[in-house]
């Protein structure tokens, strides 16, 4: 690739967008070794499950060109491929390999698409250590530690051969990787893969010359990096990712002033850029949830400034392209990395250099993303459901060959994305919502205290979009079958949501007896013992909102446990706030009669327990379907999506929407 004439291409592209001037950090060129990059913009590599067998598919090509397209220059890394035969380094069943020169085509595939949209290509190498063997009943690492997460394997400790061995692994896969086409070799050694295994006082128990004090913990990491450069070339730039802070004190991890160690290291050994990351997959702290604000993480970024002179690069919780910004012209970072939010929506940095801000589709940091991807499943998105279909032609959005009058009856957010996608193709597209608030459930859901309010942004985006595209809003409008009949629309979309539901039991009538909806939006008090009846997400927030107002919270829930319908990388971090809070749950349980003070609860194996309460909150949900046979008896097409069709998730009234949308 000729670097010069890339960086020439974009730079007078640049200078017609009004994003040049707004960001300007972020679309000034940077020359690493010989590789000169037209942005400071990089997309984070992330496993895709798209894969078999180690072979590339059309699939993760598409995904791949999708985020290269939208990268406008930058740098487009590819997920870390695991390089050993036996696949002890494979974390992810659908990772993709570079083991054996038979992977380099379809490797070259994925460098291909990249550079044709004017990417620089980046190829990751990942060994998973401890997080690996994902079809073995065992995995690898310096030393034979037992896993906190049940959900690993056991790890059985390498032999000094096997370490040899999979140094020179890495070195092969590098070769292999620039003769794929590759521009950058990245080397992944973050969140518990064998690299970070190694530097890891947590992980690394070894009395040879691979464990001991932090430098020779080190041995292995910088044997990588060069039998790395051996492998490429003094020409090819290698980064690195490496923990700033492991947030592992618990379990005896590396101090912050030893993590900056691996990076001096790491620079000596001929790094050329290093990817601040935080926390590790074992961790008890939080890392990339919403209750990490945005831009938190920089502090460890600029304490890396003062140990390394190479560049520095970070993702984690840095979202928006003026913090990123801010931070290159402060010298904190050189290059802005994202993952997540280029899964939310690919084209970011496009639509940051055009100036078009109101047109980007945050990550709302729910990780469906990674909770699909640590149980074996393709990615998936909650807010863009074209991730894992842009191949495919038929989701994408094309013009309807007929023109219909759409009524959509319902402003949450599979209601809105159904209005959208419909206005897009084409319809006459009129929305209804009863309140003077759009969102549905995700009103609700935003008022959790602890960065929920990042999630009404997808309702935000939909509304704007939805007005760009035409869709006509009538909102504090209840609709009646009087109305369709009135308004004769050839499609109805009944996306009305749910009702909150009081089951009738002795004592359901009383005045303390509240919805949760209520609660949250201050149209109800509580008192100082609050039973919150039900334990699905709905209740969770509540539960949480009332104990962080000093609440005593206890959740009753019919589930063998609660949250079962929330995302793994949160249900454990809500609990334990709760529990903080003094709050308790019963599993199993359900109430049985409720009382002016207590409530008696049905629990396990018949036991009765009485429970004091001055609040009942009520967090039970059912489908509000009334409108469903009427629309049937006056239209001849009609849609149930999202809650109304069955209570579920954001990311279920996203997809429904989106999905009905394309086949009206």
């Amino acid at each position: 690739m000729n670097y010069d004439d890339l960086v020439s291409k974009w730079k007078e592209y640049y200078e017609q967008m009004p994003g040049s001037k707004m960001f300007p950090e972020l679309f000034k060129p940077i020359t690493i070794r010989k590789v000169k990059i037209p942005n400071r913009i990089k997309y984070a590599a992330t496993e895709d499950n798209f894969n078999k067998d180690g072979f590339v598919t059309e699939k993760d090509v598409a995904y791949i060109r999708e985020r290269a397209r939208g990268l406008v220059g930058g740098i487009c890394t590819i997920q870390g491929v695991y390089m050993d035969p036996k696949g002890e380094g494979q974390g992810y069943v659908g990772q993709a390999a570079a083991w054996d020169d038979k992977f380099i085509p379809g490797l070259k595939k994925l460098a291909d698409a990249i550079h044709e949209e004017g990417a620089i290509a980046n190829i990751q190498l990942m060994h998973c250590g401890r997080v690996g063997g994902v079809k073995l009943p065992y995995c690898v690492g310096p030393s034979a530690v037992p896993q906190r997460l049940r959900v690993l394997k056991p790890v059985k400790e390498m032999t000094k051969e096997e370490i040899k061995t999979c140094i020179k692994q890495h070195g092969e896969a590098a070769r292999r990787g620039i003769e794929a086409g590759y521009d950058i070799v990245e080397i992944s050694g973050i969140v518990g893969y064998l690299i970070s295994n190694f530097l890891s006082s947590y992980t690394n128990r070894r009395t040879d010359e691979y464990g001991g004090d932090i430098e020779n913990r080190c041995r292995f990491m910088v044997e990588v990096i060069e039998e790395v450069r051996d492998a490429v070339g003094k020409d090819v730039p290698i980064f690195i990712r490496l923990c700033a802070e492991e947030l592992l004190d618990e379990m005896g991890g590396n101090t912050p002033e030893e993590s900056m160690v691996t990076y001096k290291m790491a620079e000596k050994a001929g790094v050329d850029c290093i990817s601040v990351t935080q926390g590790w997959q074992e961790s008890l702290h939080s890392v990339i949830t919403r209750d990490i604000p945005q831009g938190h993480w920089l502090y460890n970024a600029k304490r890396a400034r003062q140990h390394v002179k190479v560049p520095l690069s970070m993702a984690y919780r840095l979202f928006k392209p003026e913090m990123a910004n801010k931070a290159i012209a402060d010298g904190i970072i050189d290059i802005w990395e994202l993952c997540r939010p280029l899964i939310a929506d690919p084209y970011l940095p496009k639509k940051t250099l055009e100036g078009k801000l109101e047109d980007i589709r945050y990550c709302i940091a729910c990780n469906l993303c990674l909770a699909r991807l640590f149980r074996d499943a393709p990615i998936t998105c909650a807010v863009n459901p074209l991730v894992g279909h842009e191949w495919e032609d038929r989701w994408k959005i094309k013009p309807a060959e007929k023109k219909k009058k759409v009524m959509v009856i319902g402003g949450g957010p599979a209601g809105l994305q159904c209005a959208l996608v419909a206005a897009q193709k084409g319809h006459e597209v009129h929305l209804y919502e009863e309140r003077n608030i759009l969102g549905g459930q995700v009103v609700y859901a935003s008022k959790g205290p602890y960065g929920e309010d990042e999630l009404y942004g997808i309702i935000e985006w939909l509304k704007r979009q939805c007005e760009k595209a035409g869709v006509i809003f009538h909102m504090n409008t209840t609709v009646t079958p009087e109305i369709i009949e009135k308004e004769k629309p050839d499609t109805v979309v009944v996306a009305t949501g749910v009702k909150f539901v009081v089951p009738k039991v002795p004592g359901s009538n009383l005045p303390h007896v509240v919805l949760g909806p209520d609660v949250l939006e201050g149209r109800g008090e509580s008192g100082e013992r609050v039973v919150v009846w039900g334990g699905r997400g709905d209740g969770i927030i509540a539960a949480l909102y009332l104990a962080t107002k000093g609440k005593k919270v206890t959740i009753i829930t019919k589930d063998r446990k609660p949250g079962v319908d929330v995302n793994p990388s949160y249900i454990w971090r809500y609990m334990l706030k709760i529990s903080q809070a003094g709050g308790r749950v019963y599993r199993f349980a359900d109430i049985e009669s409720i009382e002016e003070k207590r409530v008696i609860i049905k629990a396990a194996y018949g036991v009765r327990i009485p429970v004091p309460c001055d609040t009942v909150v009520v967090s039970l949900r059912e489908p509000r379907n009334e409108l469903v046979e009427a629309a049937k008896k006056l239209c001849s097409e009609v849609h149930v999506i999202g809650d109304a069709l069955q209570p579920r998730r954001l990311h279920n009234a996203i997809h429904d929407g989106y999905r009905v949308g394309l086949r009206i």
